[in-house]
C-alpha cells in the first residue's frame, strides 16, 4: 500500500487501489476539527483508507463526514461498509443519490451491465446506508467542519445527475469528484498533467458538463482535487484541457456511431488520438499510463453510444 500523500497543509489523499491499481481513485482526508473524508472508492478500497487514516494518525471514531461527490461504485461503494466502522459519522450525498446509497439494488444492477462477471470481485460487499445516517446537501448547501472552514456544494451535473463538486474555501480549491474529468497522476514524473473528460454511462450530459467546467473557471480556482486521482494547481489548464477533449471524444463518437463502428470503434479512435497527443510529448507505447487510459476510454465510449442514441431517439420523436 501507498503511503498517504499531503497535499497541503491539511489534505491528504489516500490511494485506494481501485481495480487493484495504483493512482487510480483517491480518498480525501480534510483536517479539520470535523474530520472529514472525501470518496470511499469501492468496498474493496476500504482496507486501504483504513490503514491510512491510521498511518496519518486518526482513529475511525474521530471521522464525522464522509462526502460522496456521486454514488457510482468507483466513488461511493465502499461507503456503507465503511460507516459500519465509524460510529460518529454521517454520510453526505446529493438529493438525487441518497436513496441509492439507502437501496443500492440499481447501482449494483447497472454496475454489473458494464462489468459483468468481474463484478464481485471489484465491488463487493455494497453495504446500504441507514437513512438516519444519511446529510443530504443541495445546490448552495453548506458544512461547517471548523471555525475556519466551511464547505460549500455546488450541483455539478454532467457526468452524473447525482453529482455535487465540494469547494473547500480555505485552499480555494474543489473536490471535483469525475465532472471536471480525470487526471492521469502516472504522467507527473514525466512532467505531463493529462485530463480527459468521464463520460461514463448513463447519465453522460456534455451540455450540462460544460456549465460545471464554465462554472468552476469563473471561480478562479487554485487547486482541484480529482477522484481520478491527484490534486492540480494549474485548474485553468485543466479545465480549458477537459473541455476541448470533450469536443474531440464527440466529434469521433458521432462519426464512428454514423460509420457503424460502436463502442470499440470510439474507443479504438480515441486511443489512437491520445497516444498520437503523447508521442508528441515523448510519452513510449508501453508506458504504464495506458493500462488506465484504455479502461477510460472503453467506458466513456460506452456513455457516448447512450447518450447519442438517447439524443437521437428524443429528436426522432420531436418531429412525429
Amino acid at each position: 500500500m501507498a503511503m498517504p500523500k499531503q497535499l497541503n497543509g491539511r489534505i491528504h489523499i489516500i490511494d485506494g487501489m481501485d481495480l487493484g491499481l495504483k493512482e487510480r481513485t483517491g480518498t480525501y482526508v480534510i483536517d479539520e476539527q470535523e474530520l472529514t473524508i472525501i470518496d470511499t472508492s469501492a468496498s474493496p478500497s476500504v482496507q486501504h483508507v483504513k490503514k491510512g487514516l491510521k498511518e496519518l494518525g486518526f482513529s475511525l471514531d474521530q471521522v464525522k463526514y464522509i462526502i460522496a461527490t456521486h454514488v457510482h461504485l468507483d466513488h461511493a461503494g465502499g461507503a456503507g461498509l465503511l460507516l459500519k466502522d465509524c460510529p460518529n459519522a454521517k454520510i453526505v450525498v446529493h438529493p438525487k443519490g441518497a436513496r441509492h446509497l439507502a437501496d443500492p439494488s440499481r447501482l449494483i444492477a447497472g454496475a454489473r451491465l458494464v462489468y459483468g462477471e468481474k463484478f464481485d470481485e471489484l465491488f463487493d460487499p455494497i453495504i446500504p446506508v441507514p437513512e438516519d445516517r444519511l446529510l443530504v446537501k443541495t445546490e448552495g448547501g453548506h458544512l461547517q467542519i471548523s471555525p475556519a472552514c466551511t464547505l460549500e456544494f455546488w450541483d455539478t451535473p454532467g457526468h452524473a445527475n447525482h453529482h455535487f463538486g465540494i469547494y473547500d474555501p480555505v485552499s480555494n480549491g474543489m473536490f471535483a469528484g469525475d465532472t471536471a474529468g480525470i487526471r492521469y497522476e502516472q504522467l507527473v514524473e514525466d512532467g505531463i498533467e493529462l485530463f480527459l473528460p468521464s463520460t461514463s454511462p448513463n447519465q453522460f450530459d456534455p451540455v450540462a458538463m460544460i456549465r460545471a467546467i464554465d462554472r468552476m473557471q469563473a471561480q478562479n480556482l487554485d487547486a482541484i482535487y480529482y477522484g481520478h486521482f491527484g490534486m492540480t494547481k494549474k485548474p485553468q489548464v485543466a479545465l480549458q484541457q477537459v473541455s476541448g477533449w470533450l469536443e474531440v471524444f464527440l466529434e469521433e463518437a458521432k462519426a464512428a456511431v454514423d460509420s457503424g463502428e460502436g463502442t470499440d470503434g470510439i474507443a479504438a479512435r480515441l486511443n489512437g488520438l491520445v497516444k498520437e497527443h503523447l508521442r508528441k510529448l515523448n510519452i513510449a507505447d508501453n508506458h504504464p499510463v495506458y493500462n488506465i487510459i484504455h479502461l477510460d476510454l472503453e467506458v466513456s465510449s460506452m456513455g457516448m453510444v447512450d447518450f447519442l442514441a438517447k439524443n437521437k431517439s428524443s429528436k426522432n420523436t420531436a418531429h412525429r
